[in-house]
């Protein structure tokens, strides 16, 4: 073989193996690129409520086709809509709104009671609004305690279409409770009960808003933003990361707030005030391990009670009659 060939034979295989690497690279940026596509949209349809449809169903009941298709193209959550009302439980009640700023107005329902011994403000959880606290509330009521029911913004009769998971929300929680100054009795407690998202909300108003409390109430919260969407993907049997981390992130990116901040744990350092937390034994989305690591770094006088069996639900639902002792019991401590 002639030198010239050599040279020639060099760079022939010199221009493949340029080719090969630049081919390799350009299939590891689009797959970077389609990875990143699908998780922007899978965050913007879990933050953004539609205006109908059919809600997709909870994780655990994805199977086959259905969930690579969830997978794929994010899911589907109509805004919540209150369907039942205070009256369905025969307790009187009167609507209001609040301005949190020009652009998010709430709705809310205040229950009072006749002599009440204090007045204990509810808050919702992820993807549902007030009235499925409307239980817990008539037990409140019939303990002796005036309620307020407060939709989120983006839920029940409250303005806009989404949600952040707590983060946002906690602002909505701290102007509920500079609203209902005027309606609470002199010397009579405050107490303030959240179920998951409506938890995250309470701590952080507490941590970060400065919220005063006589008490709070507590149900299945998760300690970190990412931990409960890691816990989504592992309750459809599929790895977590890296995709919660990217969901979390242009979650946080689409809706201007440091997502990766929402962390209840780092909150409870800041909650003084007597706390029971309430929790499912069998949560998968936000586990009993997670849950105690926010009751750990609660500073005040706390107490934890899970409930067996329970999964991400209604503890009241679960076990009224246990439900309503436990707090009763806590409401008494407060007085």
């Amino acid at each position: 073989m002639t030198t010239d060939t050599k040279s020639s034979s060099i760079q022939t295989h010199g221009t493949v193996r340029r080719r090969v690497v630049w081919s390799i690279i350009l299939l590891l940026l689009a797959g970077f690129a389609a990875f990143n596509i699908v998780a922007y949209n899978q965050a913007y349809t879990m933050t953004h409520f539609t205006e109908g449809g059919a809600k997709t169903a909870k994780p655990e009941a994805q199977k086959g086709l259905g969930k690579f298709k969830v997978l794929l193209t994010g899911v589907n959550l109509p805004k919540p809509v209150n369907k039942l009302k205070p009256s369905d439980f025969g307790l009187q009640y009167e609507t209001r709104r609040i301005a949190v700023n020009k652009d998010v107005e709430l709705e809310a329902w205040y229950l009072p009671c006749d002599d009440s011994k204090g007045l204990v403000l509810l808050f919702h959880g992820y993807g549902e609004c007030k009235d499925g606290l409307l239980k817990e509330a008539k037990v409140f009521h019939d303990l002796g305690y005036s309620t307020f029911l407060t939709d989120f913004r983006g839920s029940g009769g409250s303005n806009q279409r989404v949600t952040t998971v707590g983060f946002l929300e906690s602002e909505d929680l701290v102007k509920t409770v500079e609203y209902i100054a005027a309606l609470r009795k002199p010397n009579r407690p405050l107490i303030l009960y959240g179920d998951s998202m409506g938890a995250a909300a309470i701590l952080r108003a507490i941590a970060i808003g400065g919220v005063k409390s006589d008490g709070i109430i507590i149900e299945g919260v998760f300690d970190r933003l990412l931990s409960a969407v890691r816990n989504r993907f592992r309750s459809m049997n599929v790895p977590a990361f890296p995709a919660a981390e990217a969901l979390v992130f242009w979650g946080g990116i689409q809706l201007h707030f440091p997502a990766f901040s929402l962390n209840p744990a780092d909150y409870a350092s800041k909650v003084i005030c007597p706390a029971l937390m309430l929790h499912g034994a069998d949560d998968p989305r936000a586990t009993p391990e997670q849950a105690r690591a926010v009751y750990d770094r609660l500073a005040g006088k706390k107490s934890f009670e899970d409930f067996p069996g329970v999964k991400h639900e209604s503890c009241l639902a679960a076990d009224p009659a246990r439900w309503k002792s436990l707090v009763q019991a806590f409401l008494l401590e407060l007085r």
